[in-house]
């Protein structure tokens, strides 16, 4: 298991929300925390400790009027540290290759996969063409419905028909490098991890994966752990005290780095 941090970025600015707060009408969200620095300043600090292939989200879709500057913070993020993150939101055949070429080490991809609802594998194959598999994180996000966890769109807030299983698991890993994997009914809320996501990441566990979701003390990273069959990754979002939470930013780091040994 890996600590993966992030940059989430609305209306240009770095912040945490409650997830399912997000509504593209207005550019509204929960806030949680709003940083007074901006995204390069903690692409840097994130290159001074050395941890790579955290996530940089932008959060406004493209017809925001907040559009433009928060991707320039995501794109002056990316140039601060080369080669150490990723960057997810809003990302096209179209638009890819700018976000690698300003540094991104994969784009992240959701919403242009799953149009209607469903998988579109031929949108899937022109990403690889264009990127390569090894350039590409699918975020498989989801929420809760009916007793069964289903990937969400367009910043978790369209519900698509396709269940978060093994299956759909095996189906897509041969297109991408790495699942991204916010539980989304959690998100933001730093209330404890969902944990039936974790055991069947954990479970499957056949390319690296990421999850982000309700990390909130050292025990959800610990039952992270088991669960996940160190197999997942973690990333942590408002209980960070760098995003105004309680858990150290270093001291998550030797958590981490001591679970590892």
């Amino acid at each position: 298991m890996e600590f993966r941090p992030c940059i989430d970025i609305h209306n240009g600015s770095v912040k945490q929300i409650v997830g399912g707060s997000l509504k593209d009408q207005g550019d509204q969200a929960r806030e949680n925390f709003v940083a007074a620095q901006d995204a390069a300043f903690f692409a840097r600090l994130y290159q001074e400790y050395q941890i790579k292939n955290g996530h940089i989200i932008l959060l406004n879709p493209v017809s925001s009027s907040y559009y433009k500057e928060t991707k320039e913070q995501a794109l002056a993020a990316l140039r601060a540290y080369p080669g150490g993150l990723q960057a997810g939101g809003g990302i096209t055949p179209d638009n890819a290759c700018e976000f690698l070429n300003a540094g991104a080490s994969h784009v992240i991809v959701t919403s242009y996969v799953f149009q209607g609802g469903q998988i579109q594998y031929d949108r899937l194959r022109e990403l690889v063409h264009k990127v390569g598999s090894e350039n590409l994180v699918l975020d498989l996000s989801v929420r809760a419905r009916d007793g069964h966890y289903y990937i969400v769109t367009d910043r978790w807030q369209k519900y698509t028909a396709v269940e978060l299983t093994e299956k759909t698991m095996d189906e897509l890993s041969v297109y991408c490098d790495e699942f991204l994997v916010h539980a989304v009914d959690v998100e933001g809320k730093a209330s404890g991890i969902e944990e039936s996501v974790v055991s069947l990441l954990g479970t499957w566990g056949k390319i690296p994966v990421t999850y982000a979701g309700g990390v909130h003390n050292f025990q959800d990273l610990e039952r992270l752990k088991i669960l996940g069959q160190d197999r997942v990754h973690v990333t942590i979002g408002s209980a960070l005290d760098l995003f105004g939470g309680q858990m150290r930013f270093e001291d998550v780091l030797r958590f981490v780095h001591k679970m590892k040994a």
